[in-house]
């Protein structure tokens, strides 16, 4: 009898030792409680607990979209997600939004004795204050200001769950879904502003092609312009060179020939008649020209005074039935003969050589 009470209370203090003996996790702890009030928390590491006086207090947290009860409680932050619910925008436009919060378990025993369900408590705070602050903007102004939207939410959560023992580091919008009108006005939105675009930038590039176009037709005619010009210099200053050139030569070869006659012994006879009848071929050369030698003027008057003499032979006399005489026929013979010779033009005076002088 006495053996047998001595196993029942060795094995009574066994399992008292053993199960007052706690190992806490690291980056958790676990909130002691001695005959039902809040007595310490138990860090990480070994604690020993009192048996049938000191037991750990149980904790609802989220696991995902489930809830789970613990002993321990986590010390690191928390990812929470939600999932979408519809909000009115201040225009009347009904979306649905969903969000992520990013949360800390800063005092173990606030979080368990302040408020009944942590986990819930926080999901509906986040919702309704989601509704109001979205509530109060305009449909372009949730779609383009989501980080006003984040700060916000993250500083109503941060004061509400102060008292909680919890820290809100972070809260970011997931997700924001129009209807589906909205989208297809907001597609055909964007179209429209994309093909305004293209428009204005398809007619500044009109423009600036326009511009460049003008400016190197202007350019181009500038040079055209200074071409010809210059065209027209170089030539001028060409035809006056050939000019002076020209003028040079003949002065030039007047000097020489002037030398070369005062050198032979003055303008003879012999020499001036050569160079007249040079003269006469040049200018003799040519089309439709007629020259009369300065010489040929006696013989002209000769041939106008016999002209006259045949005149008046020819008149009717008592001997017109009667033969020609020998002065008519010798004046009509002297006539064709001069004018089977080929007429020309008088030749200009001569001018005066200056060895002649």
């Amino acid at each position: 009898m006495g053996t047998a009470v001595l196993v029942v209370l060795a094995f009574t203090v066994g399992f008292a030792l053993i199960k007052g003996l706690r190992i806490v996790p690291q980056a958790k702890v676990m909130v002691v409680e001695r005959l039902g009030k809040f007595h310490s928390v138990a860090t990480s590491g070994l604690n020993v607990l009192i048996p049938f006086l000191d037991s750990p207090r149980a904790m609802e947290m989220r696991v995902g979209n489930r809830y789970t009860r613990s002993h321990l409680v986590d010390m690191r932050e928390q990812v929470m997600g939600f999932e979408t619910v519809q909000v009115i925008t201040h225009d009347n436009v009904t979306m649905e939004v969903g969000s992520v919060i990013y949360y800390q378990i800063v005092d173990a025993a606030k979080a368990l004795y302040a408020v009944e369900n942590l986990a819930l408590a926080i999901e509906q705070l986040t919702m309704t204050n989601l509704r109001n602050i979205m509530g109060g903007l305009t449909l372009d102004q949730t779609l383009t200001s989501r980080e006003t939207v984040n700060t916000k939410l993250r500083m109503v959560l941060d004061e509400a769950t102060e008292k909680w023992g919890v820290k809100v580091t972070r809260v970011e919008l997931r997700e924001i879904e129009p209807p589906a009108a909205i989208k297809d006005a907001m597609a055909k939105q964007m179209t429209a502003e994309r093909e305004r675009r293209a428009e204005v930038t398809k007619a500044e590039g009109d423009k600036s092609a326009a511009i460049l176009s003008a400016e190197g037709e202007k350019i181009s005619r500038i040079l055209r312009a200074e071409a010809e010009r210059d065209a027209e210099v170089a030539r001028a200053e060409g035809r006056k060179r050939a000019t002076l050139l020209d003028a040079e030569a003949k002065a030039e070869a007047t000097r020489m020939v002037f030398d070369a006659v005062n050198s032979g012994g003055g303008a003879t006879p012999e020499v001036l008649a050569l160079r007249y009848m040079e003269t006469l071929e040049s200018l003799g050369k040519g089309d439709n020209k007629m020259f009369v030698p300065y010489e040929a003027t006696a013989a002209l008057g000769s041939i106008a005074t016999l002209k006259e003499v045949f005149a008046r032979e020819a008149t009717p006399t008592t001997r017109s039935q009667s033969a020609p005489t020998a002065a008519a026929l010798s004046a009509q013979n002297l006539s064709r003969t001069l004018s089977t010779q080929p007429p020309a033009v008088p030749v200009r005076a001569r001018p005066t050589l200056p060895s002649e002088e």
